[in-house]
């Protein structure tokens, strides 16, 4: 007697396709793209934060974070800030700019995830 060989043909399963288009839904960007301000470690920039409007914002869900766009200009040219809302200094700039405030001197130390922001005062 010949013994009979089924083989079991797998479907790919295409839902978690669905899910992970709702997720990239959730987290993307949809405002206007500008490049990224990139701070250098131990060196003071001076910048101005637009507050003529309200900030975007980015969930991370990854990270379970809340990340807050500032528009700021170094010199002339538009960048943007990405600035974890948890992150002390974005208190103090939303302090500060609901002063009137729009110049501001930080100084970054420390890099990835050991940086640290610190506002210079004069």
């Amino acid at each position: 007697m010949e013994e009979q060989k089924t083989e079991t043909i797998e479907t790919p399963d295409t839902n978690w396709l669905a899910k992970e288009l709702e997720t990239v839904k959730e987290t993307s960007f949809d405002g206007e793209r500008k490049p990224a301000l990139k701070l250098e470690e131990n060196k003071i920039t001076t910048m101005t934060v637009d507050f003529t409007k309200p900030f975007e914002s980015w969930n991370d869900t990854e990270n379970g974070s809340v990340k807050k766009i500032l528009p700021v200009k170094v010199g002339e040219v538009e960048l943007v800030w990405w600035l974890n809302v948890k992150n002390p200094i974005y208190h103090k700039v939303i302090e500060l700019g609901s002063k009137g405030q729009t110049q501001f001197k930080v100084l970054q130390t420390g890099n990835q995830k050991n940086t640290k922001y610190t506002l210079v005062e004069e």
